[in-house]
């Protein structure tokens, strides 16, 4: 089941404390970014975010499970109405992840030469 935009928007909306928020659909779900950096992934209307030493002190209680079959475990949050916990939360993941890599200039395409 593919989540629904209205969620996602709303996640987004209760995260924006935590910094520039933005969401791409990838394979009929969404990846969750915080300034550039990808740190959670929305499946079937479920907030998974990566594990990091400083969200599993923070929030031991989360349940680990993996969003779709064969990835690996994330931080289940369920509690997704407590603003203030879920962006410091989503801040000390963050501050683990590293920096998305720069990306690369898009090479030039050659003309073609018809005559």
């Amino acid at each position: 089941m593919a989540s629904n935009p209205e969620f996602v928007e709303y996640i987004a909306d209760q995260l924006k404390g935590a910094g520039v928020i933005t969401y791409r659909k990838m394979f009929g779900e969404y990846g969750m970014y915080v300034d550039g950096k990808i740190f959670a992934v929305i499946c079937d209307n479920q907030l998974f975010i990566k594990i990091t030493e400083a969200g599993k002190a923070m929030r031991p209680e989360l349940q680990q499970a993996p969003p779709y079959e064969g990835a690996k475990n994330y931080l289940l949050v369920e509690d997704i109405d407590d603003t203030a916990a879920l962006t410091k939360l989503v801040a000390a993941t963050c501050k683990e992840l590293p920096d998305p890599k720069p990306k690369k200039p898009k090479k030039a395409k050659k003309a073609s030469s018809k005559t």
